[in-house]
């Protein structure tokens, strides 16, 4: 470790090396029962609180993963409101620094580390998905749906938000009764039991996450839907058959760039050139390492790509995009629904786990909040197209509100 003189100097600059790495954001940095520095003629949002030099050394070697593990562990403290803190600071966050290249080892050592193998696929979705369904219930919505909410007011609540959610989605694929969906990465079972439920279709949902596939089978036996829904604890990579559609919700940032081939060969080998699809994932503007600290932490294999990136699973297979929208404030606002519930379970989910497991998700939501709040991240959905697929001649059918029926509204007759 870099040994340096004790003093208050040394906090001084320490403090300030930090603040310049961050784009000197309006905050004030602070190590307890010494020196404070903020950048001059600004009111600060709130404080960072370094508890001993230890804590502060680390986050200017790794702003980041120092800063994450910080306030985990309760070594950093922030006095104030923590999102509009980190918001002050990623409006200002340069995106590189002094340490850049040392982020840049770590990121490829991990992404080496996590690489989304077969193998290590499972252990990465059982780190973040297993940690028990009773903790997930604590502040996702009734029907638990981890992935953005489409909300059609402001106003509207998470519940139908979410459902509205996937509505959109169906509206999106155009689905019809009868129809066939290989669904990858189903997480609780939502989706598919809502296609089958709503709309008629027949699906087969494939996820890693043996905690998600257990509940996903209670709720389809408990709603009836066990004939027409079944849920499957298998890689992506092993659906097989042939269906009418192919939908992928927030799957896609766990495959890894390096493994989009993999999964575009299995959505050719799904749909062939007729059959259509829809991926929905956290993306960004350009390329960018994923955070150090969430893929360490909290989403081990994690990657965001770019739209460009994205389209790299459906080129090689002549599948056309017909539509692409983004949703990053409607995930702000998911956001800011979730963080709400969890502070206010946090007292269960002390007793679950611990103080430092607390203070981390906290940080996870918070972050994640305030990064597609200020657009660090965007929320993408990509519908696409086989080139024997008949596409829809407009968009009308997104906005339409079909009458309330069990099965198949009737504006899906766009594609016969």
């Amino acid at each position: 470790m870099l040994l340096l003189p004790v003093s208050s100097a040394t906090d001084t600059w320490l403090l300030r090396k930090v603040l310049s790495a961050t784009g000197d954001p309006p905050i004030r940095l602070a190590i307890r029962d010494g020196a404070s520095v903020c950048p001059p003629k600004v009111r600060p949002v709130g404080t960072i609180l370094f508890q001993n030099r230890a804590a502060l050394l680390k986050t200017v070697l790794q702003p980041e993963i120092g800063f994450g593990d910080g306030y985990a562990e309760g070594a950093i403290d922030v006095e104030g409101d923590l999102t509009a803190l980190l918001e002050a600071a990623y409006r200002r966050w340069p995106g590189s620094s002094a340490w850049g290249w040392l982020t840049r080892l770590k990121s490829n050592c991990v992404e080496r580390f996590q690489a989304n193998s077969p193998r290590r696929s499972r252990s990465n979705v059982h780190h973040h998905y297993d940690l028990t369904t009773d903790f997930y219930k604590q502040w996702l919505d009734r029907q638990l749906l981890y992935t953005c909410a489409y909300f059609p007011t402001p106003e509207a609540s998470l519940e139908e938000a979410q459902i509205a959610k996937m509505d959109h989605v169906c509206r999106k694929l155009q689905l019809q009764p009868g129809e066939t969906v290989a669904e990858a990465g189903c997480g609780w079972g939502a989706l598919a039991l809502h296609m089958a439920k709503h709309y008629g279709a027949r699906v087969k949902a494939f996820n890693l996450s043996h905690e998600q596939i257990v509940y996903a089978r209670q709720q389809a036996r408990q709603q009836e839907l066990a004939d027409r829904v079944e849920f499957i604890e298998d890689d992506y990579r092993n659906i097989s058959g042939r269906f009418d559609v192919f939908a992928s919700i927030g799957m896609l940032e766990h495959v890894g760039i390096q493994r989009y081939a993999e999964l575009g060969k299995v959505i050719h080998r799904t749909l062939g050139k007729s059959g259509r699809g829809i991926l929905h994932f956290i993306g960004r503007n350009f390329p960018a390492p994923f955070s150090p600290w969430i893929r360490k932490r909290i989403f081990p294999g994690a990657y965001a790509p770019s739209l460009r990136e994205a389209t790299t699973v459906l080129e090689p297979w002549d599948f056309a995009v017909t539509d692409v929208e983004n949703l990053r404030l409607h995930y702000a606002k998911t956001l800011e629904h979730w963080l709400e519930r969890f502070e206010r379970s946090v007292s269960q989910t002390s007793a679950m786990f611990d103080a430092r497991f607390v203070r981390a998700w906290r940080l996870y939501l918070a972050g994640s909040l305030v990064a597609f709040r200020v657009g660090t991240l965007q929320l993408f959905q990509m519908t696409f197209a086989g080139p024997d697929c008949r596409i829809p001649w407009t968009r009308a059918h997104l906005y339409e509100v079909p009458e309330p029926q069990e099965q198949g509204p009737k504006w899906m007759h766009a594609m016969s």
